[in-house]
């Protein structure tokens, strides 16, 4: 597996991991309904975040996108930096490569870049199915919220921090 900085260029490729991760791994935690309204929203690559330095794609051997994810200085759909703790964002990891360490090397990095910018925690809003990954990296729970999301939806999360 490699890892590297995404581009606005990988959008198509972020987009490959998110459509199958999510639809398929979240859909056991949440609801029909729900899950029909948010992933047209979620599925989508983030523009800002691939143009930002700190969001990263994992690609297998082959060169297949295998995961993504990464990190930023400010909490999802907030403008204004948090000075205590980096935050964790839009993670996924292909179901084909499920178990392979592709997730714990993006933490992995996402971790040594937070701390080399001064960070000494990261926050995550991980989806109800995600939790066990998040814990079983360190985070504690800081307990449940809704994450907002477009159209007035709001997508049931747990909020979780590790110090670094």
């Amino acid at each position: 597996m490699r890892l590297r900085v995404a581009t606005p260029a990988d959008a198509d490729a972020v987009a490959s991991v998110l459509r199958p991760s999510y639809a398929e791994l979240m859909a056991a935690a949440y609801p029909p309904g729900l899950m029909a309204r948010i992933l047209p929203v979620i599925t989508r690559a983030n523009p800002e975040l691939l143009a930002s330095g700190t969001y990263y794609l994992v690609l297998s051997g082959d060169g297949e996108p295998a995961g993504c994810g990464g990190w930023t200085p400010h909490p999802p759909g907030a403008r204004e930096p948090d000075p205590r703790r980096a935050h964790i964002r839009h993670f996924a990891v292909h179901p084909a490569f499920l178990r392979r360490g592709v997730g714990r090397l993006l933490y992995e990095r996402c971790e040594a870049d937070a701390r080399a910018a001064g960070f000494a925690a990261l926050e995550a809003w991980a989806s109800l199915n995600g939790e066990p990954f998040y814990a079983a990296l360190g985070f504690r729970s800081l307990g449940r919220i809704e994450s907002p999301m477009p159209g007035g939806v709001r997508l049931p999360a747990v909020r979780m921090e590790r110090s670094l």
